[in-house]
């Protein structure tokens, strides 16, 4: 890929593993697909869920509440995750075997105790910017090539902000997998498609 292409692979951590605090079913098979195509890309950014203990979207730390309820937020409805990718816990480590060394910038979301953030690129106020935008338009960065966990959030909601942003944005399916709850997949693609996403397969490379 050229140097105005990036890889931008999203919360490949243990906590999205199986075995982790919210584990997405099949994640681990992501691993090997993202390691044969990131030697195609000069440029890369990781993404990084960092929350701390106290998190507002921790079901733990609503009395009363279960993972997966909602909840109103000021910035609107909240989905309660089980506790995962606490700031330094091994739950919150990029996977061992994600190999992708020329990769120059890591980008940690979900550390501001009262938000929660599911896009590379805007946390859940729709406000709070990441700063991931200004960063590949200073290095002339115009066409991103996603990955990771998962498909539905994380995957989705990052697709989305880098479209409004002007981005050019493909999605690499089996390069992703999805949490799935209520038709969330199929929303998610749909949304995807309406504003121009592309979605791929490893092999079209």
């Amino acid at each position: 890929m050229n140097d105005q292409s990036a890889l931008l692979i999203i919360d490949a951590q243990y906590g999205f593993m199986p075995g982790g605090g919210l584990p997405v079913a099949g994640a681990d098979a992501i691993v090997p697909v993202i390691n044969r195509v990131a030697p195609r890309f000069v440029n890369a950014v990781l993404t990084q869920d960092w929350h701390p203990a106290n998190h507002v979207s921790f079901a733990a730390n609503h009395p009363g509440h279960q993972p997966f309820d909602t909840i109103a937020l000021p910035y609107g409805t909240q989905v309660l995750w089980p506790t995962h990718c606490v700031q330094g816990t091994r739950d919150a480590a990029l996977h061992d075997r994600l190999n992708v060394p020329q990769a120059q910038l890591v980008i940690r979301k979900g550390f501001h105790r009262d938000v929660d953030s599911y896009s590379a690129f805007v946390e859940a106020d729709r406000q709070t910017s990441t700063g991931l935008a200004a960063y590949l338009r200073a290095r002339s960065i115009d066409s991103l090539y996603l990955c990771g966990l998962a498909t539905d959030y994380c995957v989705a909601w990052s697709a989305l902000d880098a479209r409004a942003a002007g981005f050019k944005v493909t999605v690499i399916d089996d390069a992703c997998r999805a949490i799935d709850r209520n038709g969330s997949l199929a929303k998610a693609w749909r949304e995807m498609s309406e504003v121009g996403v592309r979605r791929i397969v490893s092999a079209s490379f």
